[in-house]
């Protein structure tokens, strides 16, 4: 809230505030120092219409203002009965500082009526200010506040621009007073200073402001405060520990607060004390002074064109309060009026309702700026998790390449001790044979020195031939080397090496939600069929979906199907059962979120043909696959294209043809039964097989319970499958055939029948 409470031009909080045309608050004080004079030719401006100031009113400037501005408080033309302190609303400042502002449109450059900006002195919200003007010698503050207010309705008149919307008004005769005193905001001010200062703030009114830095005891008296540290600074301190540069150039330094011996004495002065000046009593200094001081009773605001005269009414025209005299004989005669109290309470619940909308918006920040605190943490938290995650990565890498080096390292050692091997056994050999030719070669060579032929001829064919071996076993390619001294292995690095340089991070995210097309979702007897689509303007990859379903009697789910497909039929469901579906898409960077649930319903009733898919090759399907005969005269097998797993499933087969009384069998079976031979001799069918006299009972290729009566052309042939109690029974034309014919059924089962070229079946 303190920034409601401060003023725009000095950037303290405000000290008798006045409200200008255009809404906007300002300090009294402050508005004497951007009040301007305007010159003749403009005087027939109405006041106090709003109108935008040209070029002459630069609103920018590169300084701030000297302390001495910050803290002149003094009334506006109050006469010459005021005390010379200046100090009327109840707060210390400098002396005579006030007059000098009341003087700051008697200062001109060229006598042109405008006053004189200095680009040095600048407010807080860029507002230029103008310097204040010394007293001429030998006159004292009561005559120039005189002056001051001679000025304002001189001939020249005056006008003030708004800091904040920088939209001029004209000053009427009364100057500045023509402006109504923020009453509410000057009490909340005051409120808010009694509560900031209450407990140790009287104590520390009542002494020297001291340096909080300084080591030295006792600390030197400070020197200045900084506005956004709230830290009291001595010369020393300042220079070492707030220097004016880096971050804290910005930095608000100002006079520390004045020693004061209590915080209502300067307004008893200032209320009390006679004025030296003039020898009269002090004047008030106008509505609402005694709020501001803290120590008066507020005075009842009275209006600001008749004094004398309480607020009764309110103007609806104008959108100000008026009283009984304003409607009499003032401007508001004519105007709209409403009761004071009235439109106060009604402001008021405006106010409130408008709050209330604020309000809300105010909880929606609060809740988006914990949403943002909390994007901020995971970010943080994301982030630790990508570089340890990117650090292993790396690492990962960098061992494979480890584990890759020693491979092919110990390939080299490898290759290099064969060579050496190869090299070494060669040279052995060699001389060996080296050895023993050259001992041959010089036994041969006395030999030859010898004189005795007989004995020469003696050993001479020997010899001969032992030097023929000798040179044989020097064959071509002895004296080559086996191996070679290169190394006949190349490592190409440079796929590996632009793979690590294109090494980096790709944009991959996890799939969206898959949309399920509701439109070409369907069932039909016991299964289901379910259709997908990703959303459009998406660019996140999709390898694969997961298709879910539970086991129809609100289970968990189970994964039916992993693939590309976007469309899917699942077959062998129970009957008359409720499933849910649902499916998600993924990628290598994950699985994505789940899609709504969809919710099928199985048929109660099994609707069903025989399969021309599962029925042996023999077998002629005709009416729709609704009828069923043979091309050989052996039995083959066909199925129908329903599969039970649950509940108590009856149908009939109707026989259309019978000749040469041949003998069909009628049952149920498992969908990998074998079909080139009667129904019921393998493990993976149970049936029943007929002729024109009597039927039986057969699984596993064992016959049981023989019963009496057949089956002949319009016969019909039931079979019960209670897949409850787990049994199977046989009829013939409405009557049980037999007992029960199998207990302990229980699996996934499809009607099926075995028949041959002389039956047909419906």
């Amino acid at each position: 809230m303190e920034e409601e409470l401060k003023c725009p031009v000095c950037g303290s909080l405000f000290r008798e505030p006045i409200i200008l045309p255009c809404s906007h608050n300002v300090c009294l004080p402050c508005a004497r120092t951007i009040a301007v004079q305007t010159p003749d030719s403009e005087q027939h401006l109405p006041p106090p219409l709003l109108h935008t100031r040209g070029p002459s009113l630069p609103t920018s400037s590169t300084a701030g203002p000297p302390p001495e501005y910050e803290t002149g408080t003094g009334p506006a033309c109050s006469g010459g009965g005021t005390s010379s302190s200046g100090g009327g609303g109840g707060i210390g400042g400098v002396v005579g500082g006030g007059d000098h502002a009341d003087k700051l449109s008697l200062h001109s450059e060229t006598d042109s009526g405008y006053g004189s900006y200095t680009p040095s002195l600048k407010s807080p919200n860029g507002v230029r200010v103008l310097p204040m003007v010394p007293a001429p010698p030998g006159s004292s503050a009561a005559a120039a506040r005189g002056a001051a207010c001679s000025s304002l309705s001189s001939s020249s008149s005056s006008s003030i621009t708004c800091p904040q919307c920088h939209r001029s008004a004209s000053l009427d005769h009364r100057g500045l007073r023509g402006f109504q005193r923020n009453r509410l905001l000057e009490a909340i001010v005051h409120r808010y200073q009694q509560s900031r200062g209450s407990g140790t703030g009287a104590a520390a009114a009542a002494v020297v402001a001291h340096c909080q830095l300084c080591d030295r005891t006792p600390p030197e008296p400070a020197a200045t405060l900084c506005e956004q540290c709230d830290v009291l600074y001595c010369s020393a301190c300042q220079i070492k520990c707030h220097p004016s540069r880096g971050p804290f150039a910005k930095h608000r330094l100002v006079q520390p607060p004045p020693p004061q011996p209590a915080a209502s004495a300067p307004l008893g002065a200032a209320q009390g004390a006679p004025s030296g000046s003039s020898g009269g009593s002090s004047k008030s200094p106008g509505p609402g002074a005694g709020a501001a001081g803290g120590t008066g009773v507020r005075k009842f605001p009275t209006c600001t064109d008749h004094e004398l005269e309480n607020y009764s009414m309110y103007c609806v025209s104008c959108r100000t309060p008026v009283c009984y005299q304003c409607l009499e004989e003032g401007r508001h005669g004519k105007h709209e009026v409403k009761p004071l109290g009235a439109m106060w309470k009604l402001h008021k619940a405006q106010l409130s309702q408008a709050l209330n909308g604020v309000s809300d918006k105010a909880k929606e920040a609060k809740e988006f700026l914990v949403q943002l605190k909390n994007i901020l943490q995971q970010i943080q938290e994301n982030g630790l998790d990508y570089e340890a995650c990117l650090v292993a990565q790396c690492d990962a890498l960098v061992d494979a390449l480890t584990r890759q080096k020693a491979k092919l390292l110990t390939k080299v050692t490898k290759e290099r001790e064969h060579k050496l091997k190869v090299v070494w056994d060669q040279i052995n050999h060699c001389t060996l044979k080296l050895r023993q030719s050259t001992g041959l070669m010089e036994y041969c060579l006395e030999v030859i020195k010898e004189n005795d032929p007989s004995g020469f001829l003696q050993i001479s064919d020997a010899l001969i031939k032992r030097v023929q071996v000798s040179q044989e076993q020097w064959v071509k390619g002895a004296l080559e080397p086996k191996v070679s001294a290169e190394f006949d292995l190349t490592l190409d690095s440079e796929p590996l090496l632009q793979a690590i340089h294109q090494l980096d991070f790709i944009q991959m995210k996890l799939p969206p939600v898959p949309l399920l097309q509701l439109e070409k979702c369907c069932t039909r007897n016991n299964s289901v069929t379910l259709a997908w689509r990703m959303p459009p303007f998406i660019h996140s990859p999709v390898e694969g979906y997961v298709l879910e379903l539970d086991d129809g009697d609100g289970g968990q789910f189970r994964e039916v199907y992993v693939g590309k497909e976007t469309l899917c039929t699942i077959d062998g469901l129970h009957f008359n059962s409720t499933y849910n579906a649902r499916v998600k898409a993924f990628n290598s960077s994950g699985v994505g979120p789940y899609s709504k649930t969809v919710v099928l319903q199985t048929s109660d009733v099994a609707w069903f043909t025989f399969d021309p898919n599962s029925g042996h090759r023999d077998i002629v399907l005709s009416n729709d696959n609704q009828t069923a005969t043979c091309s050989s005269y052996d039995d083959r097998v066909v199925l129908g294209t329903a599969a039970f797993s649950k509940g108590v499933h009856y149908w009939e087969f109707h026989v259309d043809r019978y000749d040469n009384h041949p003998d069909p069998a009628f049952g149920v079976a498992r969908v990998n039964v074998v079909k080139d031979m009667m129904l019921g001799k393998d493990d993976k069918a149970w049936a029943m097989y007929v002729d024109n006299n009597r039927s039986w009972f057969m699984h596993c290729n064992s016959h049981t319970n023989r019963t009496e009566g057949g089956v002949f052309k319009g016969s019909a042939v039931g079979v019960l499958l209670d897949l409850n109690k787990h049994t199977l029974t046989f009829y013939i034309n409405g009557q049980q055939q037999g007992p029960t014919a199998f207990d302990h059924v229980d699996g996934v089962f499809m009607p099926a029948v075995s028949l041959n070229r002389n039956v047909q079946v419906q």
